[in-house]
């Protein structure tokens, strides 16, 4: 049995259809239920509620929106010319470009800033893409494979829970000896008379369980007699006697156990199991796609973190030794070691960033469990896509409503929902008195050849028996059938709330991280701005130097140390707010349930056997045309 979530390519938020709410009405109206008829429409109108209170606003704005933000670069006054020398000099992105040129062909830029591996050797690098990445973690991320193995576990049990309606072979055969005294008449008198008796008893069949509660048995009994009396006793004829019987039985429950609610209960809970692992996967898939991009994105953020930090080191080398130059001047013994203390704190500060590139390294190994790049290996992955700056279009009412009709978390509690008016049948069946129905016919064939009694048999001559019975039971009080069935009708009003749980942490979900986009992009403009006013004093510091033919004095050099830290820092902000909002965007499509139609996923989800077999339980769809 194979189960096939087919995902849109296009991924554009889809509209929640009234058949998701009618579907959840039914599975709460669809079974009998003592409760008042008012009760249970009260029922099914607080479940619909639950989802439409949440869009209620939502609907009277639902026009599309994009994030928008204003640009404050005019206020900084900063001259075009100076503009491009900046984006050419104090930027993130130029650093790497610098170290590139000097990389050589076929190098990475990063390569040059790397200390040796733990083997002691010089450390190699391997660029990876967003796509691979999310690629191989759908394939073969090893928390999906474990999810993965649920729904064949639980496709076991509803083959388990169906086998109870297989038919069934059964065979009893007995061999019986007897040598039994008893009181009776000698050639002496009165005394013990020894009965002694030989039989063979032969009863095959089928027997299979109705989906109506009942039980149908069709079974064919050979039976053997050979009967020796001593003395006076007499003897049977014919001796030795064989019979064959034909019976059909059948038994019907009339209240508890009857029909098919009852008898299938265990089937369909078992199906709702399955599918309940289907969802738990598919949640699994999700969680891992878009723990993929963020652990994608932080290494983005350590890789230009590291490039900047190089570049900061740099700077600080060449204003240290000026202040020692200057020692000969006007320098004092103090501020060249604050020069040379602020140099080793970067230095620091570099193998700081060096270990946090290996460990957003080794992160995102471990998540996509490639086997060419595995955790325990040296080689280091590097990002070869940059975070993007693009704005989005969303609707609130379009994702509120998306997700309430993809999330698996909506799909499970349903399922819950299902579950307990299930076992609410039982519980309300189980408190019926029993009244079973017995019926039983049978045909008989005899003589003293077996041969001769199938003849007999076949023409009829015995009708060995009719047989119709009932069977009546009521516990006095019955406290423990009222007691179950309360039971259940809790345990649904529980499921019932679960789902309306579920309804608003998803909506709440949807909201922050909207919330979370909107913001994200609008920082992205902040910390670019920070960055640039923070290059542009730099600029002006180092063309003061420049004009300046006997250089700065101690105090100005030390302002440029601190200037050169405040634009590092800018630079990793404005970094960190790219990946924060590509980020925010990865978990908007988790929050929305359509993280699986945006990276072009497809969920196969197989059967038992191909698990067993090892093939793949997902697949993925590369773009056209790539």
């Amino acid at each position: 049995m194979t189960f096939t979530k087919s995902a849109q390519t296009n991924p554009a938020w889809r509209p929640l259809t009234m058949a998701h709410l009618g579907a959840v009405a039914l599975l709460i109206g669809g079974c009998a239920s003592p409760i008042a008829h008012r009760s249970e429409k009260e029922l099914r109108r607080s479940v619909i509620d639950s989802a439409r209170r949440e869009i209620a606003e939502a609907e009277g704005s639902p026009q599309r929106r994009t994030t928008t933000r204003e640009s404050g670069l005019s206020e900084l006054d900063i001259r075009p010319e100076h503009l491009e020398q900046i984006e050419r000099e104090y930027s993130p992105g130029a650093y790497l470009d610098d170290l590139a040129t000097g990389a050589g062909d076929g190098a990475d830029p990063i390569e040059s800033l790397l200390s040796e591996d733990l083997y002691g050797q010089p450390q190699r690098v391997v660029g990876v893409s967003l796509e691979r990445c999310v690629r191989s973690a759908a394939e073969r991320n090893l928390d999906v494979q474990i999810a993965r193995l649920g729904p064949a576990i639980r496709e076991a049990d509803v083959v388990s829970a169906q086998a109870a309606f297989d038919w069934l072979l059964f065979s009893n055969n007995q061999w019986q000896d007897t040598d039994r005294p008893q009181a009776g008449q000698t050639f002496t008198g009165p005394g013990a008379v020894l009965n002694s008796s030989q039989g063979i008893s032969s009863a095959t069949g089928l027997r299979r369980n109705l989906v109506t509660g009942g039980q149908l048995e069709v079974r064919q009994d050979l039976l053997y007699s050979d009967v020796r009396t001593s003395f006076f006793g007499t003897t049977p004829s014919p001796n030795p006697a064989q019979s064959v019987d034909v019976v059909v039985g059948l038994t019907q429950p009339l209240l508890r156990g009857a029909g098919s609610g009852t008898a299938l209960s265990q089937v369909r809970i078992a199906q709702n199991a399955e599918r309940s692992d289907i969802a738990a996967l598919h949640a699994q898939l999700i969680g891992t796609v878009t723990e993929v991009e963020t652990a994608y994105w932080d290494l983005v953020l350590a890789y230009h973190t590291l490039a900047i930090r190089a570049r900061l080191l740099d700077r600080g080398v060449e204003v240290r030794d000026d202040i020692r130059i200057r020692r000969i001047q006007d320098a004092r013994q103090a501020q060249v070691a604050d020069a040379a203390a602020r140099v080793e704190r970067r230095k620091g500060d570099l193998l700081v960033a060096q270990t946090a590139l290996r460990r957003a390294s080794d992160r995102l190994k471990a998540l996509i469990n490639d086997p060419d790049l595995p955790v325990g290996s040296e080689i280091m992955l590097v990002p070869v896509d940059r975070a993007v700056d693009e704005p989005i279009e969303f609707s609130l009412l379009d994702a509120v409503t998306t997700a309430i009709d993809a999330r698996p978390e909506i799909q499970q509690a349903i399922l819950a929902i299902d579950d307990a008016s299930v076992r609410q049948v039982v519980a309300q069946n189980a408190a019926k008195p029993r009244l079973d129905l017995t019926g039983q016919v049978a045909l008989i064939g005899f003589d003293d050849d077996m041969g001769k009694a199938y003849g007999n048999l076949g023409d009829g001559e015995f009708l060995d028996e009719f047989l119709l019975g009932v069977l009546f039971e009521q516990p006095l009080g019955n406290r423990a059938g009222n007691a179950g069935s309360r039971r259940a009708r809790l345990e649904r009003l529980r499921a019932i709330t679960s789902y309306r749980r579920a309804v608003q942490g998803v909506v709440l979900d949807v909201k922050n991280a909207l919330d979370s986009v909107v913001r994200d992009y609008r920082l992205i403009e902040q910390a670019k701005l920070t960055r640039i006013a923070q290059g542009e004093a730099l600029r002006t510091l180092q063309v003061e130097k420049e004009l300046t033919n006997s250089g700065y004095s101690v105090e100005r050099l030390n302002l440029e140390l601190n200037q050169q830290e405040a634009l590092a820092s800018a630079e990793i902000n404005e970094i960190l707010s790219l990946v924060d909002y590509n980020s925010s965007i990865a978990r908007l499509y988790a929050a929305t349930g359509t993280a699986l139609e945006r990276s072009r996923i497809d969920l196969i989800v197989p059967d038992a056997n191909q698990v067993l077999d090892g093939n793949r339980a997902l697949d993925y769809r590369m773009p056209e045309g790539e």
